[in-house]
Order: structure tokens, then sequence, then C-alpha cells
């Protein structure tokens, strides 16, 4: 679905997604289980910590340079970012007996090779993420799925510092959007929610979420224009997280947005805003497409991953994405 975040078009969003929206949805027919840690650490059972697929990442860093290919002859750059897995930032979590593997370990250097020997432009976002791990701050929400909100901002920057390198000017007059004030909210994460029983869930607690509030409505309601950048992912960009504002914030221009929750998958994310018209009437500069490690061996194709509404096969989405773009 297409989910504008420019200036005043987000005004609506912020906290009011609440809860509800945040919750990471788990694939439809993947290992729906968790990984009980150690202080009430939960970990998604479905991302495996021993096996790497190679043959898997290959194949899906061959779509995204078709799509960088196609985007290019219409003038659109394509950035990736991949969010890493949350084992490999606090393996020190996992239960007594539970490792990752060598592979694992090195899975999310593999995937940055490869995606930089096809020529796509990518973000590693370790490096920003492990910086905010300071006092209580960490880089993932405990009992749930996410990053936090630090982790996301601190992604926006490096995404902006990345863009700005690429492109120094972009289209459109300045106009980034302004950030609310952080707040403390107390929720059950994700994961807790959806996989612990109510006597588990008791014993885990929630977590505490500091995000930012909205910030106040400007006076003026004339729009910013069509946005120079477009971010499309999954939950962890969405607006109760921050991606997208602070993003806006950091290059000073109108950041649009769309968003599904991570059991639709990428693929079908992608089609949706490049067929929608929306970006027929006024591509972007840029598009920032989020990944996952742990999934990011699964192609359109997999229905161990994504819902059966979002499956197809390599070459049909392959022939979408084309068709769309080339519009």
């Amino acid at each position: 679905m297409m989910r504008p975040f420019a200036r005043l078009r987000h005004a609506a969003a912020g906290l009011a997604f609440g809860i509800t929206a945040f919750a990471a949805a788990a694939p439809a027919t993947a290992q729906t289980s968790i990984i009980m840690g150690k202080d009430g650490w939960l970990f998604p059972g479905w991302e495996s910590i021993t096996t790497l697929d190679r043959s898997g990442i290959e194949a899906d860093v061959g779509l995204i340079r078709e799509a960088k290919t196609a985007l290019a002859a219409r003038g659109i750059t394509l950035l990736t970012m991949v969010v890493p897995l949350k084992a490999t930032f606090y393996q020190d979590k996992l239960p007594v007996g539970t490792a990752i593997s060598a592979d694992i370990a090195g899975q999310y250097d593999f995937i940055q090779d490869q995606l930089k020997k096809a020529g796509i432009d990518t973000v590693d976002l370790r490096p920003a993420m492990k910086s905010v791990q300071t006092g209580r701050q960490t880089s993932f929400y405990r009992a749930d799925y996410h990053w936090t909100s630090w982790s996301s901002e601190a992604a926006a920057d490096a995404v902006a510092k990345a863009i700005k390198a690429k492109i120094p000017k972009l289209a459109g007059a300045p106009g980034g959007d302004k950030l609310g004030e952080w707040v403390t909210q107390r929720h059950l994460g994700d994961l807790a929610q959806r996989f612990l029983t109510p006597d588990q869930q008791k014993q885990v607690g929630p977590d505490l979420y500091t995000v930012r509030a909205p910030a106040p409505a400007k006076s003026s309601l004339v729009d910013a224009g069509p946005a120079p950048v477009h971010v499309v992912g999954n939950s962890f960009v969405q607006p109760y997280l921050g991606f997208p504002q602070k993003l806006s914030n950091v290059l000073d221009r109108p950041v649009s947005l769309t968003w599904n929750p991570g059991n639709v998958g990428p693929w079908l994310t992608f089609l949706q805003y490049v067929g929608s018209p929306d970006f027929a009437k006024a591509p972007p500069q840029v598009i920032v497409w989020l990944f996952n490690e742990g999934p990011f061996h699964s192609g359109p194709q997999a229905a161990d991953q994504w819902d059966a509404t979002s499956l197809m096969s390599r070459e049909t989405w392959r022939d979408r994405m084309l068709a769309a773009v080339r519009k």
C-alpha cells in the first residue's frame, strides 16, 4: 500500500499507529516459533542462525540488479539497506547451548559483498546500529522483532549520508520533516504477544518504547510537492519508529513511503510502489529499498516466508517489475 510521508502528510500517523500496526507478522507457513533467550530476550525462530543459503542470496541479488538497471534507465537511483539479524547483535542473550554458526556470522558480509559486486549501492547499517548501544539504549527491543527508534534514526542518518554522497543536489525546495519530542511508552513486544502464553507474557513483561511524538502540525497546508526520495520496506520503516521522518529531516526534503507487514515481503511491496499512479506521475530521484538479513535469501516465490497472495515466480516478478518501471 502507498503511504506518503512528506511534511504534513504524516501528521495523522506517528503514535496513532500504536502497537497493533507495530507488531511483526510471522511468515504464514514458516517456523512460527521463537527462541527464548536469557533475561526475557526473544528471537524469531523463522530466521536461521545456522544455515547460509548462498544460492538464494545470489539469485535475489540478480533480481535487485535488474531492478537497479531498469530504474537507472529512467534516471532513478536505487539504494538498498539490509537490517542485520537481532541474534548477531545479542549473541550473549541466546539460550545456553544455542549459538550462531560461522556461516551466519559471515552472512551479512556475504550479502554486502554480493550487492557491491553487482554494482548495487548499499549501506552497511551495523556501525550506525551499534553506535546507539549506550546506557540502557539497545539496538533491538528485547521481546520484539524490531529495531529500536534509536537504531531507526541512526540508520536514517547513515542512509542520508549515502544519498548525499551519491546525489549532492536533491530536487525540490528545502522542507524536511520536523521531529517531535521523545516519549516513552510500555508495550508487550510483538514476539511476546504472538508466541507466548499469558503466564509467559507476565514473566517476560513489557518493554519500554522510546519513540518520537508527532511533531506539531504546520500552519500551512500547502503540499511540498513530489518527494525526491521514496522508501520501500516493511514495519521497520513504519512511521511509529521514525525512519522516514528522520531521513526527511536530515535530507531537508520530503520523503514518501510504501510499507507492508513483513509477511507481505519486499518483492510485492516494491511492485506495489512502482505500479502505483504516484510513481507513474512523479518518479523520485532515489528509491531506498529495505531488506532484512534473515529472509534475504527468500525470493518472491518463497512460500515458507511470504503470504500466498504475495507469491509469484522470479520470472513473473521480473516481468511485472520491468513493465511497471518502463511505463
